[in-house]
């Protein structure tokens, strides 16, 4: 047994429960920390340019590795800042611990410098909020958190950090700290017998799936139960990297714009195995499908956490349990010769799909259809790609195809700014594999400043800008609910290109399709990242809808 500091303590803990990497913004509240970081040379702490930036990259992390994503800031503005990281990882369920520097207890209560009550501010927006309060509970209180983020429906954790605290010292007994498994349920053998009773009078069954805490062995087990059984599988908003949609089993993803021909899908299959799912807004075509006047739809929910259940949807069939859990349980129990799904409804369901991967013609001189087919080809087989919010985000959510080593990270929260700082978490992570972000003009710049994180860090993704000088998506709506009245939507846009090098990147911008496939090969053979500022056309507003269109509708 020996002493140290709670920050040492709060440092220890992490690095006993497993945590290698955390990402932050140094602040005064929280040195002891950071000294702490000194001495633990196994653990890399990454220093960002804002806090919005740094809880997006640990929520980027966390949701590619499987891990506990961890974030570091100062009290007050540091906190407030971090908080669209913490919103972001509640919507997408990611495991992630927000560590926050907070004022010393005995200033509390008397509103001192960047005071703020942490249980207050993240109470509707973090899974469990607390503080340390007692030097000699800090580890107890950083195991809990950890606990929490990855039990259940995993989620964001907020631990508040008085800097007193974290100067005084405590003893801690290292051996006592052991990594914490996450708990894992099982199906039970009944509900199974259940499913594979309904699947076996089924003709047009669909998995759907989504939610947060897959990992590598649960989406193995979806590839197996859908090629093996021969049932088809829709993706849930922005997690259609669960499953490989060259896949002639593949249908589409239910998320914001749902096509036609995915809504009829889940409209007319008898079975729907929803695995992992929060049947949402976007999910539900805006709490339009899977509702109490549904016919003879017989819908299975399961998920990691009870609390999900029959909050918008009432499932005929509710379970507890991991995906893995699910799916093997009823490979072990059914065999393809007992179904007698519609082979034919299937492929029309495909075809449909594969229909709706063909974008009109867009107008301007950078045509985004034939950019996206170039991109597809181009891309090696385990890429990552991220977005943020926009219109722009339609391109890779909607028109492109993930192979199954493919990962997208994108933001359930709609949040614009992630896609930067979710690449540079993933170059990080990933140095040897393709990282590819996808940005709007006005998406880029909330949170470009990350470029300077990822020249220090040297981890170099390639950006694309889709640059139409226009906030996109309020443009769209304005054009739909007011239409030729802009306001507040125009942008005027710096140098990207300029930007670019000026952050040691390799910078071209693109005025032209033909010219997008040498620049891009370009961008992948740069040592130090890039960012291609492609100008596309305002008029081109969605990939379906120009103004003109919007203009005219009643």
């Amino acid at each position: 047994m020996s002493q140290i500091s709670g920050g040492r303590a709060v440092v220890e803990t992490l690095i006993a429960l497993g945590a290698r990497r955390g990402f932050g913004v140094p602040g005064e509240s929280f040195l002891s920390i950071l000294d702490a970081f000194c001495d633990n040379p196994h653990f890399e702490f990454t220093s960002c340019r804002n806090e919005g930036g740094a809880s997006f990259m640990a929520e980027a992390w966390a949701k590619l590795t499987g891990e506990v994503g961890l974030c570091f800031v100062t009290r007050g503005p540091g906190a407030t800042n971090a908080s669209i990281g913490v919103h972001t990882a509640m919507q997408a369920s990611t495991p992630m611990i927000l560590f926050i520097g907070q004022v010393g207890l005995e200033h509390q209560g008397r509103e001192a410098f960047q005071e703020l009550d942490y249980r207050q501010i993240f109470g509707a927006i973090a899974k469990y909020s607390t503080e340390i309060t007692d030097v000699n509970r800090t580890s107890e209180v950083v195991r809990r958190a950890w606990s929490m983020a990855i039990s259940g429906r995993p989620g964001p954790v907020v631990v508040a950090l008085p800097e007193d605290v974290l100067t005084q010292l405590t003893n801690i007994i290292e051996p006592s700290i052991r990594p914490i498994l996450t708990p894992v349920a099982g199906a039970m053998p009944d509900d199974l017998e259940t499913v594979a009773k309904k699947l076996k009078t089924a003709r047009r069954p669909v998995i759907l799936v989504g939610g947060g805490g897959w990992r590598v062995e649960d989406r193995t087990a979806l590839h197996r139960f859908s090629v093996r059984l021969n049932v088809p599988v829709v993706t849930a908003f922005r997690y259609h990297d669960l499953f490989d949609n060259t896949l002639p089993l593949f249908l589409g993803e239910a998320g914001v714009g749902m096509t036609d021909n995915t809504r009829k899908v889940l409209l007319q299959a008898d079975v729907i195995i929803a695995v992992n799912v929060r049947f949402g807004e976007m999910t539900t075509d805006a709490f339009k499908l899977f509702n109490n006047f549904r016919d003879n739809q017989w819908i299975v929910q399961t998920h990691l956490s009870g609390d999900e259940f029959h909050k918008y949807v009432s499932p005929d069939l509710t379970m507890i349990s991991s995906p893995i859990s699910v799916l093997e349980g009823l490979n072990e129990i059914l065999e393809p010769a007992v179904l007698s799904f519609d082979l034919s409804w299937i492929k029309a369901a495909r075809n449909g799909f594969e229909k709706g991967q063909q974008p009109q013609v867009q107008p301007g001189l950078v045509d985004m259809g034939l950019v996206i087919t170039m991109i597809q080809k181009l891309l090696p087989s385990d890429a990552i790609i991220t977005n943020g919010a926009g219109n722009f985000a339609i391109w890779p959510n909607k028109f492109m195809q993930f192979s199954a080593k493919q990962r997208l990270l994108a933001p359930q929260s709609g949040a614009m700014g992630y896609g930067l700082p979710a690449a540079i978490a993933a170059k990080l992570e990933q140095p040897d594999r393709c990282v590819l972000c996808f940005s709007g003009d006005g998406d880029f710049q909330m949170n470009f400043q990350e470029l300077g994180t990822a020249l220090q860090s040297n981890a170099r993704p390639i950006v694309l800008i889709l640059n139409n000088g226009t906030y996109g998506t309020i443009r769209m709506h304005q054009e739909k609910n007011y239409p030729s009245r802009v306001s507040g939507t125009d942008l005027i846009n710096p140098d990207f290109v300029m930007l670019g090098k000026a952050y040691g990147c390799y910078a071209a911008r693109i005025e032209k399709t033909e010219d997008f496939a040498a620049c891009f090969e370009c961008a992948m053979a740069s040592p130090s990242g890039a960012v291609l500022d492609i100008k596309v056309a305002a008029e081109a507003i969605t990939p379906s809808l120009t103004i003109d269109d919007l203009r005219r509708v009643d």
